[in-house]
């Protein structure tokens, strides 16, 4: 059975404030941090998720990381009530970061977060008494594929109906803008419910009209948000039945660097180590590299993405998508389940 259901997920540039409900964006592509901001920055999160981001290859991989740490530290601090130094994150098993000591409160324990970042922007979305799940996307040309070669290998992800509205809709650019818009509306969705990667995404679908891809959707010209939210809670446990796209904040509030870190409390001392390491990172991906070696990985399998030098395991399911924690992922190329490396931070 496939459930439909008509976009109208919320999206902006500018800040509204609603009680019980949280969205936040933050531009890393146009953060350039000093010394003094990033050890600063540094110093604000766990031992451990410190020394993850230091693993990354890339500059804005780890300036995106570290801003999807700092937000969701921030939320808690504000929203839940934890000082920062009492916060404590870890990871599920299907690696969402959680509060490991939420509040004795009942009122806090009722706060459901999750984190995206891809492109130029981290952002956060954060409910009280419902799930949520966020998902942004930036609309890229697919490199050294040709738009209809990647839709082909896409061609599972999404419904006839689907599929007939991405390319109906308009020139090259205009179809690669759709289906981004449809890519961060199921990602937003299968965060929400909580079910990872073994998510038939043709089990849901979506409605999307020109005229909400005018109006909202949309961080800046090229960023795509989707934030989808679970009924209320009750007694019956309505909060855990499945999400719905949400129209309410209609926009994101863009914080600053300072904004990202009022309230923040070090954890840990300088290690000026650490701002060497940063500057070291390379600034920029290779021009247009999103099939890096080709590399192949068999289900089941370990191998090593030689473009990241990250060792990873596919598992073979049904929605035909891994994620690596430099935020590729591997899609299936033909029936033999051969798969490729394909950017989605370019």
């Amino acid at each position: 059975m496939t459930a439909v259901y008509s976009s109208i997920c919320a999206a902006g540039r500018h800040a509204t404030t609603i009680m019980d409900s949280v969205r936040w964006a933050f531009r890393c592509g146009s953060w350039t941090p000093s010394p003094t901001e990033w050890l600063f920055a540094a110093r604000c999160v766990q031992r451990e998720e410190k020394e993850r981001i230091g693993q990354f290859v890339f500059a804005k991989d780890a300036k995106l990381a570290m801003a999807g740490r700092l937000l969701i530290r921030k939320l808690i601090s504000e929203r839940m009530g934890l000082p920062w130094d009492q916060i404590r994150l870890e990871r599920t098993a299907k690696g969402k970061p959680v509060l490991a000591n939420p509040p004795s409160s009942s009122e806090t324990l009722r706060w459901s977060f999750n984190v995206s970042h891809q492109g130029e922007f981290a952002v956060l979305a954060a409910e009280q008494g419902r799930l949520v799940g966020v998902d942004v996307t930036k609309t890229t040309m697919p490199g050294s594929s040709t738009v209809s070669e990647f839709f082909r290998i896409m061609t599972r992800q999404f419904t006839d109906h689907e599929w007939m509205s991405i390319k109906a809709s308009g020139p090259v650019w205009t179809q690669l803008d759709m289906f981004h818009r449809h890519w961060a509306l199921k990602e937003s969705f299968i965060k929400a419910i909580g079910t990872g990667l073994g998510f038939n995404l043709q089990r849901v679908e979506f409605h999307i009209s020109p005229v909400q891809m005018e109006q909202g959707a949309l961080l800046d010209e090229h960023h795509h948000v989707a934030v989808a939210v679970g009924r209320a809670s009750s007694s019956t446990g309505d909060g855990d039945r499945p999400a719905f796209p949400s129209d309410s904040p209609s926009t994101f509030t863009l914080l600053s660097f300072s904004d990202l870190v009022s309230g923040a409390a070090p954890l840990s001392e300088e290690d000026s180590s650490y701002w060497r390491a940063f500057g070291k990172s390379r600034k920029h991906r290779p021009a247009r590299a999103p099939y890096p070696n080709e590399s192949r990985i068999q289900p089941g399998k370990s191998g090593i993405v030689p473009y990241l030098g990250w060792p990873m395991t596919l598992n073979p399911v049904s929605h035909l998508t891994a994620h690596c924690k430099c935020g590729y992922f591997l899609c299936r190329l033909d029936e033999v389940h051969s798969y490729r490396v394909m950017c989605t931070l370019a």
